[in-house]
């Protein structure tokens, strides 16, 4: 049986208050409204904290480097995977799988478990480079089958030879290169690398023809050159260091338009080479298809690192500049970053085969 429903004039406003129908009286609103208000606001508030939250992993990261131990990539795999552990609450651990200018590690991520618990540090050249190369072949979609999550990392390169080279300056390399019968031969960290690149526009600013030696890192590269197997190498800093610093190799020039603040003695290429400037970025991709939460999570963890000031200590300490962004100004910075070097690699006809 239906419930009748009265109403109740109240005042001359004639207000009509609905009673005995399961409709709340006035009195009653007005006081759950001041118990609710507060907790809405708190809600409301604490909404930016939960999408600041850094990725919780619930089992152990493996962060991938496609080089070798003692190169760039390897060195700035290991300052990541030391600040990031306890902010995702697991281990995180380096896994370095070479070969292939990097795609070898990368197609593993690239066919692995979008659930956060797999990422990659890469540098330049897979996203940027290796597309607009002739002769490049990767095994999957860069575009869509690795997520940017975040850039990290700015380096410069420099040109080095070993201890006991002739060689002192960048003229001393152009004199050699444009030397009759000589065929100077510089190492990289694959075809396609920052390094094969910088090798390949120093033989063209010098109208030479120069042979490229291609490595599965720079710490294997720098063995070579340091026992004058190979002339020389334009390089990341961060991997030199320990080598120069030792006398195992000798720094000619550096590769940036300002000096370097650890070698601020250091000529500059571009002195001898106007405009001759090179430098390479890393930055952390996920596999495809991430989730919105794991690809938040994870941008608010390397956010977290990128601001520490011990991690930023030791980064001054290894020449390389923080240049922290999200995933839509990553996407951008690779999009801008492979239309510059395809004209490049256009104008110098670089080939990688």
């Amino acid at each position: 049986m239906a419930r009748c429903c009265r109403t109740r004039r109240r005042g001359s406003a004639s207000r009509l208050t609905r009673i005995g129908c399961g409709h709340i009286p006035p009195s009653r609103v007005q006081a759950m409204s001041k118990r609710l208000l507060p907790l809405l606001a708190a809600l409301l508030l604490a909404a930016p904290a939960f999408a600041q939250a850094p990725f919780r992993a619930e089992r152990e990261v493996r962060l991938l480097c496609g080089f070798a131990p003692g190169g760039t990539c390897d060195i700035l795999s290991r300052l990541l995977a030391d600040q990031l552990t306890p902010v995702v609450g697991q281990r995180v651990v380096v896994e370095n799988r070479t070969g292939a200018t990097g795609t070898i590690a990368a197609e593993v991520v690239a066919r692995g478990n979008p659930d956060g618990h797999l990422v990659i540090l890469v540098p330049m050249n897979l996203p940027s480079v290796m597309p607009v190369t002739p002769g490049v072949r990767i095994p999957f979609d860069v575009d869509r089958d690795i997520t940017p999550i975040a850039s990290i990392a700015n380096v410069y390169n420099m040109l080095v030879v070993g201890p006991n080279s002739s060689m002192r300056s960048v003229q001393d390399v152009l004199t050699a290169a444009r030397a009759s019968g000589a065929r100077l031969s510089y190492a990289s960290t694959g075809n396609g690398s920052s390094q094969h690149l910088a090798g390949a526009m120093f033989a063209r600013a010098a109208g030479a023809e120069m042979l490229h030696v291609p490595f599965r890192g720079g710490a294997p590269a720098i063995v070579e050159i340091a026992a004058g197997r190979v002339d020389m190498m334009f390089g990341n800093m961060p991997e030199f260091l320990g080598q120069i610093r030792d006398g195992g190799l000798r720094p000619l020039a550096y590769g940036a338009s300002r000096a370097s603040p650890l070698m601020p003695d250091l000529p500059l290429i571009s002195a001898t080479i106007p405009g001759f400037e090179v430098r390479s970025w890393f930055g952390v991709f996920g596999p495809g298809h991430m989730s919105e939460q794991a690809l938040l999570g994870w941008e608010n963890a390397l956010r977290q690192v990128s601001e520490n000031p011990e991690f930023r200590r030791r980064m001054a300490e290894n020449a390389m500049e923080i240049i922290f962004d999200g995933p839509a100004g990553f996407r951008r910075m690779i999009q801008e970053d492979r239309a510059r070097w395809a004209e490049v690699i256009r104008a110098a006809n670089i080939r990688a085969d």
